[in-house]
């Protein structure tokens, strides 16, 4: 079983960072020309969203395929701080779930309810320790 693990290069264009994955995916991250990148992909804050995102859509739609429930599709959109950055200084990510297919309202509910035990949600809304060191 391997770790997942991404890796992050810095490069010469200002914020841009190269980021690469232990299964050989390669991807960008960058800041908005607002705050000074070049906007050649997604932001920290959006990478993160879209991994929330992501989990939940293959959540639901494994937990559907499973029962044999009738999802015809589900769309997942996520806000970063939607209202402004909470006085407490926490952060807040607004997601809504549209779910498309002739589901009755207990399933609904029930998708709702695996939607909320994703793997990324169970680890953005629970303890998170990031122990970090330099490296020579």
């Amino acid at each position: 079983m391997s770790i997942d693990t991404v890796r992050a290069i810095g490069s010469n264009t200002p914020y841009a960072v190269a980021l690469s994955d232990d299964l050989g995916h390669a991807w960008t991250g960058d800041e908005p020309e607002s705050l000074g990148g070049a906007n050649t992909g997604p932001s920290p804050s959006r990478l993160i969203l879209s991994g929330l995102a992501a989990c939940t859509v293959v959540t639901v739609q494994m937990y559907a395929a499973r029962k044999q429930w009738p999802l015809a599709g589900i769309e997942v959109e996520v806000q970063w701080n939607p209202n402004g950055k909470p006085d407490d200084g926490s952060t807040e990510m607004q997601r809504r779930i549209r779910l498309i297919g002739e589901l009755s309202s207990e399933q609904r509910e029930r998708l709702l309810q695996i939607a909320n035990a994703c793997p990324m949600h169970k680890a953005l809304t629970g303890t998170i320790r990031v122990p970090t060191e330099l490296q020579d």
